[in-house]
């Protein structure tokens, strides 16, 4: 991505980046974040030193928001040596008497990328994100892997193992899964949303730093679930397009009550290179007029709904899933409330629903969590799968004010129409008045045939009569005597 002048002027300033022959060096302090400019041809190597001897464990990441980035040990990367991505980072297990570091980095933009870099030093008795890799090419892998849908993010990584000394074998990943094994260690999945509606560079780098170490993520990140391990190290979540969202994980050794980070991830859940529906503009042409439309509708509806809508009988989802049961009851406990009230009920309906179509109107133009009020709704009814996306929306400054707005709006319509109906006759009439009216009418009016009509306890008992003789056995045929008085 091309930078304008102003942020070269202000890396140079800072002296983010010193130049040192026709490469540049990078020199890094343990747990500071430093920016960087990387380009496709000259590698920037970045140098730590003066590592302390009670540090096991050096974990080198580096972020860019768009453009990939390739992080590695040596100068010319190998499959095994190297990491590829906008989130990568590398494990530096440190030999005896060993105090420097060094790491490559470089982008595969031809422009230049704006990336910030961080190292984050790890002692004898934390965990090892990503020691006991299977899965992917690094040996030990700290990085969180992420690929988003329309519908849902899944995050996968790399489990963890114990920690040790300087020049020890690492633990066995599978001796065993008593206590002095990696099954003891646990792992808590953050989640962290970052402004809504922004999608600069510097916003991203500037947050990132608040979700890489231990403390700082506890202290911002949102703790969605924790993992044992005899859980799958994969995650889903609901999907935000538009919306900026980091995850990290952190693996926490409950023998020792030590904790360690893996490499937080990003995504906003769409494409920023795509010419079309990109993340600076997802709604389409007809999806904003379409909306547009729904939202005038719905305003008439908020207004003057009540005499052009009539109330539906209420159903209960059928499901086999808790979810629906729960979501079921919910819908149906207003209903229950005002079920002597039908005209009320079917004003407030109308107020509160007519005014929600205008912000789904408005979540075409301008970002909104509101929106996924029914939108998550409708994933959960026609993926099959989003049963295991965890939910979670941001709630920020835009929300507020549009909840202000559907308030408003509702509250409006609502007002409106209990004004207006106030003179006119009650629709729909209320069922329990309407049925005594007509049984106090068939107990007085002689001339109704109605009135003549058997209660209700005479009925039942000769239809039983009836049933009974259908099934009674025939008299044999033959001479009877008659009967003489």
């Amino acid at each position: 991505m091309r930078l304008s002048p102003c942020p070269l002027v202000l890396l140079g300033f800072l002296g983010v980046l010193r130049h040192g022959g026709a490469s540049g060096l990078l020199e890094l302090s343990l747990g500071k974040f430093r920016n960087v400019l990387l380009n496709q041809t000259n590698p920037v190597e970045a140098v730590i030193r003066s590592i302390a001897s009670n540090v096991t464990v050096v974990i080198f990441q580096v972020h860019a928001q768009q453009s990939e980035v390739v992080i590695s040990f040596d100068k010319n990367p190998s499959m095994n040596s190297s990491g590829t991505g906008v989130d990568k980072g590398l494990v530096s297990i440190l030999r005896p008497q060993q105090s420097v570091c060094t790491w490559y980095l470089r982008s595969l933009d031809a422009s230049q990328v704006l990336s910030t870099a961080i190292s984050i030093p790890y002692m004898e008795k934390d965990p090892i994100p990503g020691g006991c890799n299977l899965e992917f090419d690094l040996e030990v892998d700290p990085n969180i892997y992420l690929d988003y849908t329309l519908v849902d993010i899944h995050i996968k990584f790399a489990p963890a193992n114990l920690g040790y000394t300087r020049g020890a074998n690492p633990p066995s990943c599978d001796s065993g899964t008593g206590q002095n094994s990696r099954w003891r260690l646990r792992y808590d999945v953050y989640q962290y949303f970052l402004p809504e509606n922004d999608l600069s560079e510097m916003v991203l780098m500037n947050h990132i730093r608040k979700m890489s170490e231990v403390q700082s993520i506890k202290a911002n990140g949102i703790k969605m679930l924790t993992l044992t391990t005899d859980d799958k190290t994969n995650v889903y979540f609901s999907s935000l397009p538009g919306q900026g969202v980091i995850y990290n994980v952190i693996v926490w050794d409950p023998l020792w009550n030590t904790s360690a980070a893996y490499v937080p991830v990003h995504t906003y859940a769409c494409s920023f290179a795509d010419l079309v529906d990109n993340c600076s503009s997802l709604s389409k042409i007809s999806t904003k007029v379409f909306f547009t439309a729904l939202a005038v509708l719905g305003l008439f509806t908020c207004f003057f709904g009540h005499r052009f809508w009539k109330t539906g009988d209420y159903r209960v989802f059928r499901d086999d899933a808790v979810f629906w049961v729960t979501f079921s009851s919910v819908a149906l406990m207003i209903p229950v409330l005002f079920v002597g009230c039908p005209r009320t009920l079917n004003i407030l309906a109308s107020g509160i629903v007519g005014s929600y179509t205008v912000i789904l109107a408005i979540a075409c133009y301008v970002y909104t969590s509101l929106a996924y009020i029914t939108l998550d709704l409708l994933r959960r009814i026609l993926n099959d799968y989003f049963s295991r996306a965890y939910t979670n929306v941001p709630f920020q400054k835009n929300d507020f004010i549009i909840l202000s707005v559907w308030a408003m709006l509702a509250l409006s319509g609502v007002t409106v129409q209990l004004r207006r109906e106030r003179s006119e006759v009650p629709f729909p009439p209320h069922p329990y008045l309407t049925w005594k009216r007509e049984r106090e009418r068939r107990s007085t009016n002689v001339l109704d045939p109605s009135h003549h009509i058997p209660p209700l306890r005479d009925r039942i008992h000769n239809k039983l009569l009836s049933i009974k003789e259908f099934f009674e056995k025939e008299q044999p045929a033959g001479e009877r005597t008659p009967l003489l008085l």
